[in-house]
């Protein structure tokens, strides 16, 4: 058992990251560390689909010096996926951090417990 860790050790890598990342959402209150923890989960993603795309002795899909072999390359399709995640990711980033800014500005705090106090005394 534990030799196979040491085996898939981008996979160990990336199932570390994504419980780091999880276990900041669920422990920290201030919206901030959520969005980091948030970030650290996209990222174990992308790692763990980088590596289940790429195959060793194969290079990249681009045809030089006239090789046009199928087995000579990896799979272009878990790479697309990684690029696609990143710039979704970030936009999401983006407009998560943009809402903060206006949570504080209308609450004066980034502490969700407070944040959720103060709009439950708004509604009276």
């Amino acid at each position: 058992m534990i030799a196979k860790l040491f085996v898939n050790y981008e996979e160990t890598a990336s199932v570390i990251l994504f419980c780091i990342g999880f276990s900041t959402m669920l422990l920290h209150k201030n919206l901030v560390k959520k969005i980091i923890g948030m970030d650290i989960m996209d990222t174990a993603v992308y790692l763990f689909l980088a590596s289940q795309g790429y195959i060793k002795g194969r290079v990249a899909p681009i045809v030089v010096n006239g090789v046009q072999s199928v087995e000579a390359y990896i799979n272009p399709i878990p790479a697309g996926l990684v690029l696609t995640g990143i710039v979704v990711s970030v936009s999401v980033s983006a407009l998560m951090l943009a809402l903060c800014v206006r949570l504080y500005y209308r609450y004066h705090t980034l502490d969700l417990d407070k944040i959720i106090a103060l709009a439950g005394k708004e509604e009276v």
